[in-house]
């Protein structure tokens, strides 16, 4: 069993208890952030404010420029996010779960273009190149900042970026050393898929209800 235990969390054996508590924190908190998400509740934002905060301070001190840039996104959005699903679209409702219309794709495919050229350039100047783990930064800081705008508009389809984005950074940050996030990374993903078929059944119900 200890042979298990040091191969997953070894390298804590390093890290200040203050880090490791911040990071067990911000862990948990993101867990809560999702599970709200997929209850379609507006508890998903606070509790994302929290989580992202954290994950700022403890990716900078750590130098994960990339994460940190999406940890920093997350926390913007989320503001933006509680704005949106608050708004009442008329007197009586607030802004609901819609799919995607093509003029949303198109701003997604530029939204991920963006990033990952905003991304490489940061990386460029700062010289924080790490072999292929940078360019799987670039990818997956892209897909969670499209993901996040999808889900700050409450669009079905921002399930679909975390669920990808998710199962890359699963193996990844257990690379980097940081393996609660990392097994974070592996339950954010089995709750997206039922966060995707939550939404997916509650849109269906509100078409069937209009079209009635």
């Amino acid at each position: 069993m200890e042979p298990v235990f040091d191969y997953f969390f070894a390298q804590y054996s390093d890290y200040e208890t203050m880090d490791i508590v911040l990071e067990i924190t911000g862990t948990v908190f993101g867990l809560l952030s999702v599970y709200f998400s997929m209850k379609n509740n507006i508890l998903v934002f606070p509790t994302g404010i929290i989580s992202t905060a954290i994950y700022v301070y403890i990716l900078l001190k750590w130098g994960l420029l990339g994460d940190m840039m999406i940890n920093g996104y997350y926390f913007i959005m989320s503001i933006y996010g509680w704005w949106v699903w608050t708004r009442k679209v008329d007197a009586a409702h607030v802004t609901p779960i819609t799919a995607v219309t093509k003029k949303e794709n198109l701003y997604s495919i530029f939204i991920f273009l963006a990033t990952a050229i905003c991304v490489y350039t940061i990386y460029e100047y700062f010289d924080k190149w790490q072999s292929w783990v940078s360019y799987m930064d670039i990818l997956t800081t892209a897909i969670f900042f499209v993901g996040m705008w999808l889900m700050a508009k409450r669009k079905l389809e921002n399930w679909v970026y975390w669920i990808i984005g998710d199962l890359i950074t699963v193996p990844l940050y257990f690379y980097k050393g940081l393996t609660f996030s990392s097994f974070q990374y592996l339950i954010f993903t089995i709750l997206a898929i039922y966060g995707y078929k939550s939404w997916r059944t509650h849109l269906n119900k509100n078409q069937q209800a209009v079209n009635a």
